[in-house]
């Protein structure tokens, strides 16, 4: 029997980014990567990203989390679903800040309102080898890639940002003319990208605005992603297309990018839903062993 059967989880979303958190902590359970692709595929409990808290391993931290994409896949930073962990861990508490831990690092979080919540996502990487790329790019603000013809292609020249994941981000005209869903999964395992990437399309709509659309590696194509609009945000202010305060509209909704001058911290404000709270039923793991 799956030793996850019958723990209660909660289904929430960050601005449309559909997340499960479940709290282990107390306990000596872990999830599998097998576990997390069932519970994928659960008709409830489908998910982008699954957010599992096991007991802090730093002081001064509430817990450690890690975060698991529906293909199995460990993900570095998701920044929609540390607010909605933000949130469950603040919900009965008079505190108003909590701190996370992930394989990427230290997470701050705060509470600005019912159902709105900043994380500090911390700094941007940069450097090639950090983000990483296979090839050394002296300049990532624009790198040699691109899809389609060299005389007319249909994408050139990402800008490059590692957010706890690698973010590859197209500056685009017009974003209702890239077949993400064709070109993302093609990209986001291109072999300049040893780790996979995630890809997004931008189109500044002013120096304070932008539109988003982002292809998720281990998800595919997401309603949001908090840790691309954070890359795409620090991208625009490298390429000087935006301000570091910028408004971020991806399908499920705005997110506001502050790219902190005095420490380069990135901070990330959105609202969160608890859409409803259940246990895991034996049928989801029917087929792991």
């Amino acid at each position: 029997m799956n030793p996850l059967i019958d723990r209660p989880f909660l289904k929430m979303n960050g601005i449309g980014n559909a997340i499960i958190v479940l709290d282990l902590r107390g306990t000596s359970l872990v999830v599998r990567p097998e576990d997390a692709r069932a519970i994928a595929k659960g008709p409830q409990t489908g998910f982008d990203q699954l957010m599992v808290l096991s007991d802090p391993q730093t002081a001064g931290t509430a817990a450690f989390m890690q975060i698991f994409n529906c293909d199995g896949s460990l993900s570095g930073a998701c920044g929609n679903g540390t607010r909605c962990v933000a949130w469950a861990l603040l919900e009965h508490s008079k505190d108003d800040s909590v701190m996370l831990e992930t394989q990427a690092g230290l997470l701050a979080c705060r509470r600005d309102g019912p159902l709105t919540f900043t994380v500090d996502m911390g700094q941007p990487r940069l450097g090639w080898q950090e983000i990483p790329l296979s090839e050394n790019f002296a300049d990532t603000r624009c790198i040699e890639l691109m899809v389609g013809p060299a005389d007319k292609p249909v994408l050139a020249g990402p800008a490059v940002v590692n957010m706890g994941n690698p973010h590859a981000i197209f500056f685009v005209p017009d974003y209702t003319a890239i077949d993400l869903g064709t070109i993302g999964p093609m990209l986001e395992h291109h072999p300049l990208f040893p780790e996979r990437a995630n890809i997004s399309v931008a189109q500044m709509t002013s120096p304070s605005s932008m539109i988003l659309r982002v292809w998720e590696r281990g998800a595919g194509l997401t309603l949001a992603c908090g840790s691309a609009a954070c890359a795409a945000a620090v991208a625009a202010v490298r390429r000087r297309l935006g301000e570091r305060r910028i408004s971020v509209e991806l399908p499920g909704g705005t997110l506001v990018i502050e790219w902190r001058e005095s420490d380069n911290h990135v901070l990330m404000t959105g609202l969160v839903e608890l859409e409803y709270r259940g246990t895991f039923d034996a049928g989801l793991f029917a087929e792991t062993v």
